[in-house]
């Protein structure tokens, strides 16, 4: 028996219910919100999807009753307000912080055992901000933000080849966003061959800019923020921690030492397996690559410093 909890019941905790559902690995998804009946609905309306998809996994939804999410073994966050006009990145990450830190304290409280997947932006403070107030294993604690990155690293590589994203090993590390987020060319591959073989510097560069303002393209094209890559990424982060997989992925997770840096969260390539990332996986970066990590570290702690001037760390 496997059960996950997905807090928040919007565009991409419902997605992830609804991949880990009919991917069907799951015995159990739990979707709670704050919005009174909401969670409920979205629960009912995947479960009215079984008969037709042919999965077995229970979803059910509540609204605020963290009992009912009760030994989970995995619980993705993602509840959080979006910025709203004329509102500043400081009250964001205030009004965010408030939120994440009663999730995780509600949801550990019920299910002390388990894993946390955090998807509330900014991803990389918030991720920082649980393994700061949760006290639990640093292993255990996990950002969304290089997962994602890197399926849109991939997918604009595979644009630029003509190339089915399947046959793409690509990865992005690094803080996630715009300006933060190093998408790695000299490990790029297809099929093998190095990208470096066959795209261009310039055509390469384009491909990373483009991955670098993936979430702002969709939000300047649906009106919104995206929701099915979101909530697909934290679904197989979810999976393989169920299963064991002892996948690679780049995630946010807290650094003492590795990549140089100390007390920060940020995406690095991780083993994921049954207690959450096991191992940090130490890339041969090229000099400009640990140049652009090294400065997305840097913009990275500025922010964590809002929380520690916030006196929320």
């Amino acid at each position: 028996m496997s059960k996950v909890t997905v807090v928040g019941a919007g565009n991409v905790g419902a997605t992830c219910a609804n991949v880990l559902a009919v991917k069907n690995n799951v015995s159990e998804v739990v979707i709670l919100d704050i919005k009174e009946g909401f969670a409920e609905g979205k629960a009912m309306d995947i479960m009215q999807t079984a008969n037709l998809l042919g999965f077995s996994t229970r979803v059910t939804g509540v609204t605020n009753d963290y009992a009912a999410t009760a030994d989970s073994d995995v619980i993705v966050i993602t509840s959080g307000l979006a910025r709203k006009p004329g509102m500043t990145r400081e009250e964001l990450i205030g009004v965010n912080a408030g939120i994440v830190k009663n999730v995780v304290e509600s949801a550990l409280k019920y299910s002390p055992n388990a894993v946390l997947i955090i998807v509330s932006n900014p991803m990389d403070p918030m991720a920082y901000l649980a393994n700061k107030v949760s006290g639990i294993c640093r292993h255990r604690i996990i950002g969304l933000g290089g997962a994602l990155d890197s399926s849109r690293f991939r997918y604009y590589i595979s644009q630029a080849l003509n190339a089915n994203p399947n046959d793409i090993e690509a990865m992005v590390i690094g803080g996630h966003g715009d300006t933060t987020m190093v998408p790695v060319r000299s490990l790029a591959s297809y099929k093998g061959v190095p990208v470096t073989s066959l795209l261009s510097e310039e055509e390469f560069e384009k491909v990373a800019a483009a991955t670098k303002v993936g979430g702002a393209t969709l939000t300047g094209l649906l009106g919104t923020s995206a929701w099915y890559a979101p909530g697909a990424a934290s679904a197989s982060m979810a999976e393989a921690v169920i299963l064991d997989q002892k996948t690679v992925v780049s995630c946010g997770v807290f650094v003492k030492g590795e990549y140089g840096q100390d007390d920060l969260v940020i995406g690095v390539p991780v083993l994921l397996g049954k207690g959450g990332w096991e191992k940090i996986i130490e890339l041969p970066l090229t000099e400009k690559e640990q140049e652009l990590f090294k400065a997305s570290a840097d913009a990275t702690r500025k922010v964590n410093d809002i929380l520690k001037e916030q006196g929320l760390v």
